[in-house]
Parts: structure tokens; C-alpha cells; sequence
């Protein structure tokens, strides 16, 4: 495995930044999670694209055109030697002085690790989640937009704390409105009544690429999908619920609170969904867009 830093790559344990780097002493960058298959890329171009959208809000300039990201990404996964994983491309602020002005940040740096994840259980895919409500409120909109893919996951990771803590497998955040918003690191969906249900991006999430996936084979199939204000109680009477995420694909949900959703298993439209997850993965051609 080769870990590719600003051009050049280097093995894992030669890898390295200054501790002066914006990125580790602030969280100051931005962060896409890709998947790969059989050595093709899921949606790269929409992954790129949402990496410059995220740095673009936060005034980073990335230092590679949007063609040579796609290039040097394929490039590391070539040199992966892997057929089927994960990426984390990663662009900080860069070195500068110890003090918040960003400005003192000369060159941003580009990192792209191309390895392995796993970020649930496979029996968990057969057997569903369980799921609790986490006291951590997700970030405000107003505070900063949760579609910005920053480095400063931290309200995210004192999420995943507090659901490990309680002896749950994944956490549900609300908003400020109390209205739900995310998963410590998933998207959420419900289905009732032969309806799929989300919150929208203004509930604040993170608008995820596998979400946008999902929605676009729900629809295939003749479901409507509805972006709502989603309260827990809509949770709690679902038919079925489940997780979307790149790292964690289609993951089903089972119970939320100690209240068992639906059958308390793995419902018909979300292995109906996963089952053309996985179809798509493998004959989805990979679109660039430069």
C-alpha cells in the first residue's frame, strides 16, 4: 500500500506532515470517503465534485484541477493493490503558524489513502441495528453547514461515544429544531406503507452520495420518496428503516430507543435496495466529469 501526499507516494509508515499543519492543529480541511470495487471507483466524479464544493465554502483553494484529483485518485488505487475498499482523500490548510489566521497556511496538502473499512459487523447487515437517540445535537446549519465535509468530525465521534457507551450499535442525532437529522456517520431512511422517507438537507445533514444513489433506485422501483421534517415518532412506527453510507453501503435498522421497528427484521424494501445496491456497484459505468 502506497499513501499518496501532495504528488508522491510513500509507504504507510514513511507518510508524514508537519505537526504545524492546519489540518491536525485545528481540523482546518475537507474529506471525501470513496468505495471501490473490483477496482472501479463509485462515483467519483460525484464525490470530487462534492470535495470541491466543501473546500470552496470553507475558502481552500485545492491545489490539483478537478481532472488531476480524479487522475492521481485512480492512481493510488491502482497502487492499492487491492480490488475492493475505501478512500479517504483528504485536503488540509496546510503548514503555518500555531494561531487560527489561516492565512499564514502556504500550501495545502493533498492526501490519499486507499485501504481497507469496515464500519459494522457483517452479521449486522442480516441481522439489523440497534440504534439509539445520542444527547449530542448535530452541528447547526447556522453554525456551520453540515454539507461541508470538514475535518472537525468531532460532534460526529462524541455521537459515536456516547452510543457505544450505552451499549448500542449505532447514534441517531437530532437537530436544534428536535426534528432527527443523521446517524453518527449514515444517512437515514424509513419506509411506510410502501413510501420511503428522509430528512431533507435542511434538517442538516450531509447530503451523501450513496443517499442520492438510493433515492434513484427507490424511484426506479415506483416508490415515492418524501424529504421530511422526521420526528423519532416516525421512526418508532415505521415499516422498515435502514442506514445508507459509503463505507457502510445499505445497513438495516431494527430498533430505535428500545422500540422495535416494524417486524424487527430486515424489512422487503430494504433488501429489495441493497440487492440493487450491490447490482449497481458492479455495472454502473465509471463517469468522469473533468
Amino acid at each position: 500500500m502506497k499513501i499518496y501526499i501532495n504528488g508522491k507516494f510513500y509507504s504507510k509508515e514513511d507518510a508524514k506532515i508537519s505537526v504545524y499543519d492546519h489540518g491536525l492543529l485545528y481540523g482546518d480541511g475537507v474529506f471525501e470517503g470513496i468505495t471501490f470495487y473490483n477496482g472501479k471507483i463509485f462515483r467519483l466524479a460525484q464525490h470530487i465534485r462534492r470535495l470541491y464544493e466543501s473546500a470552496q465554502t470553507i475558502m481552500l483553494k485545492i491545489p490539483l484541477s478537478f481532472g488531476k484529483m480524479i487522475e492521481d485518485v485512480k492512481k493510488t488505487v491502482e497502487l492499492s493493490g487491492l480490488k475492493n475498499g475505501y478512500i479517504r482523500l483528504i485536503v488540509t490548510r496546510g503548514e503555518g503558524n500555531l494561531g487560527l489566521n489561516p492565512f499564514t497556511c502556504q500550501q495545502p496538502q493533498v492526501i490519499i489513502i486507499a485501504d481497507k473499512i469496515a464500519l459494522y459487523p457483517k452479521e449486522l447487515y442480516a441481522t439489523g441495528l440497534n440504534v439509539i437517540t445520542v444527547p449530542t445535537l448535530r452541528t447547526p446549519s447556522e453554525a456551520m453547514s453540515p454539507r461541508v465535509k470538514s475535518l472537525n468530525y468531532l460532534n460526529n465521534i462524541m455521537a459515536k461515544m456516547e452510543a457505544i457507551n450505552a451499549g448500542a450499535d449505532e447514534a441517531l442525532m437530532l437537530n436544534a429544531n428536535g426534528f432527527v437529522a443523521e446517524c453518527a456517520g449514515d444517512n437515514i431512511f424509513t419506509v411506510k406503507d410502501n413510501a420511503v422517507y428522509t430528512p431533507g438537507p435542511s434538517a442538516g445533514i450531509l447530503k451523501g452520495v450513496t443517499r442520492d444513489a438510493v433515492i434513484e433506485l427507490a424511484e426506479k422501483n415506483g416508490l415515492m420518496v418524501y424529504e421530511i421534517d422526521m420526528s423519532r415518532h416516525d421512526i418508532y412506527n415505521a415499516d422498515e428503516c435502514f442506514l445508507t453510507g459509503s463505507a457502510a453501503e445499505i445497513v438495516p435498522v431494527i430498533k430505535l430507543d428500545g422500540r422495535t421497528i416494524g417486524s424487527g427484521k430486515p424489512g422487503p424494501v430494504t433488501k429489495t435496495l441493497l440487492e440493487q445496491f450491490k447490482k449497481l456497484i458492479e455495472t454502473e459505468p465509471e463517469v468522469v466529469c473533468k
